[in-house]
């Protein structure tokens, strides 16, 4: 029989912030000694493709066509039988799923495979700012029956940790926050490629140059992003505007910014890794989503020192201690998005050294690293496993 410590199984490896989480983290599980093996399903064209991280990381790795964001009963029922196949061959001691999808899936192939501990990560949630009010009632009840699956759940933040706990997901006992890390050095000495991105969008020094980084889906907001660029335009702001990432509403974001008068200072760069680059010559980092865990973005644009705007929703406040690392804006008032821009392109050295030193202590890559490896021996030692 193969052995294998830890499985972790995640919908699909899209661009963002759960699909590097997963394979960081499982990297370094690898390295701490734990055996792990991560399976995930396929993203669609349009979401951008980060299975080269399994790779880059050397993990065991094992794609599922079926396995995606879509439901498809049929296939779903396929793809739960085929796990719970897998499970029986290689007898995990731990199934760690992330996203909705998997969880669902992934949780409920574990108990019928008997798996020791089941364990699932709400990067976020799905209960507002994605479907009405009915089937988010449904996804709730439904979340709820799962939770009761699951050795333990945890969150990536407080306030998504309240967020279920409002939700009457599970009770306080079994849901804990870990918070995320990241390898931020990359974007803390970021600095040192200064010009490079602006001299590949033609954007001169002294122009200021306002950013969003993420996927171009609804939940993000970016006819948010646009609104409030349009009226700084109007009102006399003579810079640029860029929106790094990709997804279903890119082609009628280019022509709602078109529609605007505006579509000559807005560029699109489509999906991008380069994103110290980035960084080092954007000014501000906006963030304009209606529902959110724990931002990437944010903390890497802390990290190289540009200042964030952000709408203050889900794990977002978390971060952000507003006007002392970041500034927070309702995620319905676009003239305090206006100011807020204008504030935070004169955000003064203090702040940003507040802000880099936060994200520095408190999502450190290896710091999570360490925390999930004394999270795991836990739980396997509360159940007689020697670690």
């Amino acid at each position: 029989m193969i052995k294998s410590g830890i499985l972790h199984i995640i919908a699909r490896m899209n661009i963002g912030g759960p699909a590097l989480h997963v394979a960081q983290l499982s990297s370094g599980l690898l390295q701490k000694g734990f055996e792990t093996t991560l399976v995930s399903g396929r993203q669609a064209d349009t979401e951008g493709d980060m299975t080269d991280l399994a790779e880059k990381y050397g993990l065991r790795f094992h794609l599922y066509n079926n396995l995606g964001a879509r439901l498809s009963p049929l296939n779903d029922l396929y793809v739960c039988s085929r796990l719970w196949r897998f499970m029986r061959l290689t007898a995990p001691r731990i199934v760690h799923t992330h996203t909705a999808k998997a969880g669902a899936l992934g949780r409920i192939a574990a108990k019928l495979a008997k798996v020791p501990i089941i364990v699932h990560t709400f990067h976020g949630h799905v209960f507002s700012g994605y479907w009405g009010p009915g089937i988010s009632k449904i996804i709730i009840f439904i979340e709820r029956i799962l939770a009761r699956l699951s050795t333990v759940i945890l969150t990536v933040s407080e306030s998504v940790r309240y967020e279920l706990l409002q939700h009457n997901i599970a009770p306080p006992e079994k849901i804990y926050v870990l918070p995320l890390g990241l390898e931020l050095n990359i974007y803390k000495n970021c600095s040192a490629k200064t010009g490079q991105f602006r001299r590949e969008l033609g954007v001169d020094t002294n122009i200021p140059l306002i950013g969003n980084v993420g996927r171009l889906v609804p939940i993000k907001n970016h006819r948010h992003f646009l609104t409030a660029a349009h009226l700084m335009v109007q009102a006399g702001f003579d810079g640029r505007f860029v929106i790094v990432g990709s997804g279903q509403l890119e082609i009628e974001l280019q022509k709602l910014s078109r529609e605007l008068g505006i579509g000559d200072l807005v560029i699109f760069t489509g999906w991008r890794r380069d994103l110290d680059r980035i960084y080092a010559d954007v000014d501000v980092l906006v963030n304009t989503s209606i529902n959110e865990g724990t931002p990437y973005a944010i903390i890497e644009a802390m990290a190289a020192r540009v200042p964030v705007v952000a709408t203050s929703v889900g794990g977002v406040p978390d971060i952000i201690n507003s006007e002392m690392t970041g500034y927070l804006v309702s995620p319905d008032d676009v003239n305090s998005l206006v100011d807020a821009i204008h504030c935070a392109l004169k955000t003064p050295d203090a702040m940003l050294d507040a802000a880099q030193s936060y994200v520095l202590e408190h999502h450190d890559l290896e710091r999570m690293i360490n925390r999930t490896v004394d999270f795991y021996s836990k739980l396997l030692k509360e159940r007689g496993y020697v670690v």
